[in-house]
């Protein structure tokens, strides 16, 4: 799946987050499928945009090695994406995003 259009992108985009924020994807596999899928870019093309090697790219796709949050946002910047502190549990993140509270 390539999309070619915007409103394509942004619909893959949402897809992805959502599976992201279940727990269904890692940061790497979530990367992967941004880079490959929405943005149809190869590691070396997207690895030159984002000024890392390929290596690199590869190694935070495969969830591999420490990775520091600046290096992180490097990587997801283009995608339109920043890293932030967000709730592990799912629940918690939806009583976030819906202004809920359990108090």
């Amino acid at each position: 799946m390539k999309p070619h259009i915007p409103d394509d992108r942004e619909a893959a985009l949402v897809v992805l987050l959502k599976q992201f924020y279940a727990g269904e994807l890692t940061d790497g596999q979530l990367l992967r499928a941004l880079r490959r899928d929405v943005l149809g870019l190869t590691q070396a093309r997207y690895a030159a945009l984002v000024g890392i090697s390929r290596r690199t790219l590869s190694d935070l796709e495969g969830d591999k090695g420490n990775v520091t949050p600046e290096l992180k946002s490097r990587v997801f910047r283009p995608l339109g994406l920043e890293v932030s502190l967000l709730p592990r549990k799912w629940s918690l993140l939806e009583q976030v995003l819906s202004g809920q509270s359990n108090t």
